[in-house]
């Protein structure tokens, strides 16, 4: 890899409009040079909007593309196995986003051959690299609560789809993998992996309660990671409200706070609480992009690769194992 990493995006949609696409370009070391779309008016436009050199209909021609040295796989789920199978093959990096895939089995095929070809496989949980988490995580290594004993995850939505609305791909489990849990809850799971360490046992019940599609849109779980705390969450996309809450409880203290909003963290102890605020970056996947960028020209290593990716698709296998039983 030369000083600066050259990009081509697989599925220019609208998580490439203002959270992922403009960081690959503002990057240091990095530079988007080609974009695909399905759809040749819209991948043209996208490359004109955004100033992208080339643009194509076709993934297998921007993969076969030799300005292109890696490729940012942004399409639904179901199509994130063949695409990194694709561009391993032809020796390029991949950076896929979450989840990783539809389950974990289609994770292992990715990492196997990814393996294979010798390249390396990134993932677009991108929550471990914004200040406000690295915060989170630095006040446990920090010792700042003791010593974790559980933690709690809740988050809930108003089941706004109407009868006979067309479905969004990620309520189609054949595209997704799942419904919202899928699609929301990752990022979630991922994100404690990041602070607490792996999960190693999980069971959970995965229902529809609101019945506007066929995807469980409640999910309730238990899990226990490696350190020996334990964790519980639900997900309910049926709900009165939005609601949206982690806590972290030690033996000291606890934190609190949410996977999606910008709110200060929460650290209550003995001495009281304190709250640390964070503003909300513009393009939110760019700190993580930055930590890609770096790895690949051999100036650092990201924290988000394919084999903690794997460990969040087989957490909501095993929470999800159980779907509709009464």
């Amino acid at each position: 890899m030369g000083e600066t990493v050259r990009w081509g995006i697989i599925g220019c949609g609208d998580v490439t409009e203002v959270k992922s696409g403009p960081g690959f370009q503002k990057a240091e070391g990095s530079e988007l040079v080609a974009v695909m779309r399905r759809d040749a008016v819209k991948a043209r436009d996208y490359a004109e909007r955004h100033q992208v050199p080339r643009w194509y209909d076709s993934a297998n021609d921007l993969i076969r593309d030799s300005e292109v040295d890696a490729i940012y796989i942004a399409t639904p789920p179901a199509y994130h196995k063949e695409y990194t199978i694709a561009a391993a093959l032809a020796g390029k990096p991949v950076y896929v986003e979450k989840p990783m895939a539809r389950n974990y089995q289609e994770c292992l095929d990715m990492l196997e051959a990814c393996e294979r070809s010798g390249v390396p496989l990134f993932v677009a949980y991108y929550r471990r690299a914004l200040p406000r988490f690295l915060k989170v995580k630095e006040l446990l290594d920090q010792g700042a609560i003791g010593e974790v004993r559980f933690v709690t995850t809740r988050q809930t939505a108003p089941l706004e789809l109407a009868e006979g609305d067309e479905l969004p791909w990620r309520l189609v489990p054949e595209l997704s993998g799942g419904g919202l849990f899928f699609d929301l809850a990752s990022h979630t799971l991922d994100l404690l992996d990041f602070l607490l360490g792996p999960i190693v046992s999980a069971s959970g019940i995965a229902t529809n309660q609101g019945g506007r599609y066929a995807a469980e849109d409640t999910v309730t779980g238990v899990f226990r990671f490696a350190s020996g705390a334990h964790g519980t969450g639900t997900w309910c996309f049926a709900a009165d409200e939005r609601e949206d809450m982690n806590e972290i409880v030690g033996s000291k203290g606890r934190l609190l706070f949410s996977t999606f909003g910008h709110e200060p963290v929460k650290w209550k102890s003995a001495d009281g609480v304190r709250e640390f605020p964070f503003e909300r970056p513009m393009h939110i996947q760019q700190p993580l992009i930055q930590q890609i960028a770096d790895q690949l020209r051999g100036r650092g290593a990201c924290v988000s690769m394919g084999e903690s990716g794997a460990r969040t698709n087989w957490v909501m296998d095993e929470l999800t194992k159980r779907r509709d039983e009464e």
